[in-house]
């Protein structure tokens, strides 16, 4: 018997419905079908035991990922990364504590790798109650910090690919300390991401020390042997800032949220939920330095909330800006979002 997403699998369907019923209060439990049918498909294809394994663990590890940080949908999150070396008595080290200090009076909650050195610092800084740990099992180097060895928002994964979406899902804002290998991997990864779309636009931030150059010789690499060639664009270098401060950093992140509140898309069109309005002059200067971004014939408008987003009432008050977004331009679309949080409120 050859398994099918539709519904045309027979007692199978039925035994699937039952087992589903089961279980008191599933929600939404069309999805569920589709993990149980999915799970059946992967033994019905004769699979190398390892390949269910990787299924299995990965399935178990983002089950457990959404579990931790469910209770904490509405507080926003920063993921920062850096180097587990960073010792102590280095001042990136404590520019790192200051930063989760900072950002945990600034109502936000951290996410780090819940090591030594960079994340260690952070989650000092911020505290056990704002922190959450993604660690990763290493046989060397990656052990729990003690800020966060007894907390339940640690989680230790398996697959480094859960973990890193465990970092950028949840995130809404990245700082990136200097670091090895694994930062500048995370670095490229938050690039990519937002780059493509496949992360909506946030704060990344490259923290360095007063005089330090590990960024600023980074960005000339990708200046030299990336834009002069035309492998990147120019607009892609607005997807990130370098400061030098701890204050730039946390001015950054709180000013790209001082009127966007997110986005969505609805259809073909782009609704981005604000804060505060907008009025006709912001709109007016929109279309006059935005429209490159739109696709032909594409327009901006102010709304309240369409009728598809009914299923997020809690921000159902929320003016809204649709645009119809080309669905290419991320590094314009971020520059859009700074434009919109500079107007004033006050402006008629």
């Amino acid at each position: 018997m050859t398994l099918h997403f539709t519904r045309t699998n027979g007692p199978v369907d039925g035994a699937i419905d039952q087992l589903i019923e089961l279980v008191p209060e599933i929600d939404h439990p069309e999805i569920v079908r589709e993990m149980i049918l999915a799970a059946l498909k992967a033994g019905e294809e004769k699979a190398y035991v390892a390949d269910l394994k990787l299924m299995n663990t990965s399935l178990k590890e983002m089950r457990f990922t959404a579990k931790v940080f469910g209770p904490y949908r509405g507080t926003k999150k920063v993921t920062v990364f850096g180097s587990a070396r960073t010792r102590r008595e280095e001042h990136i080290y404590q520019m790192a504590r200051e930063l989760g200090e900072k950002l945990a009076e600034a109502g936000y909650m951290v996410i780090t790798g819940g090591g030594p050195g960079i994340m260690q610092a952070v989650n000092e800084g911020a505290g056990p109650e704002h922190s959450f740990g993604v660690n990763i099992r290493l046989p060397f180097e990656q052990k729990s910090n003690h800020i966060l060895k007894e907390s339940s928002r640690s989680i230790t994964y398996k697959y480094f690919f859960n973990r890193k979406v465990a970092f950028l899902k949840e995130a809404d804002a990245v700082v990136l300390f200097p670091g090895g290998f694994g930062t500048l991997d995370e670095a490229m990864e938050a690039l990519t991401l937002v780059q493509t779309g496949k992360h909506v636009p946030f704060p990344l931030v490259l923290v360095d020390r007063p005089g330090g150059t590990y960024w600023s010789d980074w960005i000339a690499f990708l200046e030299r042997e990336l834009l002069a060639p035309g492998y990147v664009s120019a607009t892609d270098f607005s997807i990130f800032e370098r400061v030098d401060s701890v204050a730039d950093a946390v001015s950054i992140i709180n000013r790209f949220y001082y009127r966007y509140h997110s986005m969505r898309y609805v259809g073909n069109r782009l609704v981005i939920r604000l804060t505060t309005p907008l009025n006709d002059t912001h709109l007016a200067d929109l279309k006059t330095h935005f429209s490159d971004i739109l696709v032909p014939q594409g327009d901006f408008v102010l709304s309240g909330p369409t009728p598809e987003e009914a299923d997020e009432p809690a921000i159902a008050d929320l003016p809204r800006l649709i645009l119809d977004f080309n669905r290419k331009d991320f590094g314009r679309l971020g520059s859009l979002i700074h434009t919109i949080n500079q107007y004033e409120t006050s402006t008629s």
